[in-house]
Order: structure tokens, then C-alpha cells, then sequence
């Protein structure tokens, strides 16, 4: 399985694989029904496709997928540019949704863009931020999913609506897609790792009512207001240094040192000011920590 890298997992959205990711600025894409497919640039310099599985062949080539790939120049010239990194997608073919319009079938459709990184014995996905991969695809004119929305905080009652507004691809007059992904570029998982939430429309038992949607739903949060007050960039790099000085070096591992401490501190020697400023508020302590989270890892981009 030369350089095969597997496509992470949608998680179903409250779930606790995706607990906090609506907290931050959320991108919000079409979900597709298709077939999941995977292209990159192998090391002996060939241009590889895979299924969600497997490393495809002529023989064993996902419904057209892998001809389909060899065939398109531009993926050739993406990775004359681009060599490390990998495109996932999906493969249009008919699965269970039929309503897509008859000239968007057996395309593929890029959802991530993402690099390889080794750190050791452990390999992950980066994944790039979709502002930073739309231009690249652009270039070499391959086809990718735009976001439905751009939105910061958005709770479940807005994720909801938006199910109707996703229309990508599907003919007129023939309802919505198949659902929504959620991605928060900012967001990792309370197992460490970075991933993605999704709500399926024939998954959740009641469809609200339709409401006129703006372009982008910004949420006042009381959490968001005190961590933007009370951790700014020295704060949050003293505490850093602090460990730094402690240990003689920094390390990966003390990661989750650095997020504690720096949480702690707030709740023990900030929340007096907190109360009197923001007149007694109704502080969800947990969403206060991601928030936290959020803010370190802005401003240490370094050390993540």
C-alpha cells in the first residue's frame, strides 16, 4: 500500500470524538454521496489513487476512479507543484442520493487537502485550511467543495437549518443534499486528534423549521469574551517560558502541562476580576477550557 494514507472518520456531531468543535470560527461544507477516493504522488514519482481502503489498480479502480485520475492532466501538474501533499474527495457515482444533475456524475470532488507528518514513530495528516488549498486547486482548475458557511460558534439548532441550504450540485427543485461536515481548523479532539464532525439529514429524528439564514452567524459568548480579556500573548508566553526554563528545553509532552497550568491560573487568579467585570455572568467552564485551548494554541502556532 505505497504511501497510502487513510481518510479520517466523520464523527456524528455530539458525539464526545467531537465534543467543543462548534466552539471557534467553523467552516461548514456540503456532504456528497458518493464514494470516498484519495490521490497523491508516490515516492518513485507515479501519480497513485486509493478507495477509502486501498491503493487502487486499473484492474480494481473504484468505479472509474483510478482511469479517471490517470486521464486528468491536471493532477500531474498539481503535483509537479505540489509532490507532498494529498487530495481526498469524493468520487460522484450514483450510491443512494439520485438527485444530483446528470453533469455533475463521475467527478471528483475535493473535500481536504493535507501533508504527511512524521513525528517519530507516529504519522498523521496536516490538513490545510481550506482559504490556503482553494487557491491551489483553483490554479490547476480541479473540482473541490466550497463551504455552505463560515460561522463562528454556531449551535445545534443553526447546524440544523443549514441542511436545507445545501444544494451543491443537486438538480433544481430537488431538495437538499445528504447532509453537512463541520471542520474547525483550530480543533483537536479530547484524544488529541484532529477531527471532523457531520450531520446526515435522514440521521436526526426532527427537521426544524426553515428560517431565512445570514451569511454567517457570529455568537457572542460570555467565555470567548474572557479569554480574549484576560490571556493575552505575554500571559499566555510567560506561563510557556516558565516550563520552558523549569526543564531546560521545551518537549512535546508538556503540552497538556501548559494547557492545565494556564487554565488554572485564570480560574485562580482572574475570576474575581471576571465576575465584578462581567456583572456576575453564567460561565459554562467547559467551554471556557476549549476556549482557552484555542487561544494557547493561536499563540504558540510554534509548538502544535
Amino acid at each position: 500500500m505505497e504511501d497510502f494514507v487513510k481518510y479520517q472518520h466523520l464523527e456524528r456531531f455530539g458525539t464526545t470524538e467531537v465534543d467543543g468543535i462548534n466552539i471557534g470560527k467553523c467552516y461548514i461544507f456540503p456532504k456528497l454521496d458518493g464514494t470516498n477516493g484519495s490521490v497523491w504522488l508516490s515516492k518513485n514519482g507515479k501519480i497513485q489513487a486509493g478507495s477509502r481502503n486501498r491503493v487502487l489498480s486499473l484492474d480494481n479502480d473504484n468505479a472509474g476512479f483510478y482511469e479517471y485520475v490517470l486521464k486528468n492532466e491536471n493532477f500531474r501538474l498539481f503535483f509537479e507543484k505540489n509532490p507532498n501533499l494529498k487530495l481526498y474527495g469524493e468520487w460522484l457515482v450514483p450510491h443512494s442520493l439520485k438527485t444530483y444533475r446528470n453533469d455533475a456524475w463521475r467527478k471528483f470532488y475535493i473535500f481536504d487537502v493535507a501533508e504527511v507528518v512524521t513525528n517519530g514513530d507516529i504519522q498523521y495528516l496536516r490538513y490545510l485550511e481550506y482559504s490556503e488549498y482553494q487557491t491551489m486547486l483553483e490554479e490547476f482548475n480541479l473540482d473541490y467543495i466550497a463551504p455552505i458557511r463560515v460561522t463562528l460558534n454556531p449551535d445545534y439548532e443553526y447546524l440544523i437549518k443549514l441542511l436545507d441550504a445545501n444544494v451543491f450540485l443537486i438538480e433544481d427543485g430537488k431538495g437538499s443534499g445528504e447532509g453537512i461536515v463541520i471542520k474547525n481548523y483550530s480543533f483537536v479532539n479530547s484524544y488529541g486528534r484532529v477531527t471532523w464532525a457531520k450531520i446526515v439529514k435522514n440521521e436526526f429524528k426532527e427537521i426544524h423549521a426553515k428560517t431565512q439564514l445570514n451569511e454567517s452567524k457570529a455568537t457572542d459568548l460570555i467565555e470567548e469574551k474572557i479569554v480574549s480579556k484576560y490571556l493575552t500573548e505575554d500571559y499566555i508566553r510567560k506561563e510557556y517560558h516558565k516550563i520552558v526554563n523549569d526543564n531546560n528545553g521545551w518537549s512535546s509532552k508538556f503540552i497538556p502541562k501548559l494547557l492545565s497550568i494556564i487554565f488554572k491560573t485564570l480560574i485562580e487568579e482572574e475570576m474575581w476580576n471576571i465576575l465584578k467585570e462581567f456583572k456576575n455572568p453564567k460561565i459554562d467552564f467547559k467551554t471556557l477550557n476549549y476556549m482557552t485551548i484555542n487561544k494557547i494554541k493561536e499563540t504558540l502556532k510554534e509548538i502544535f
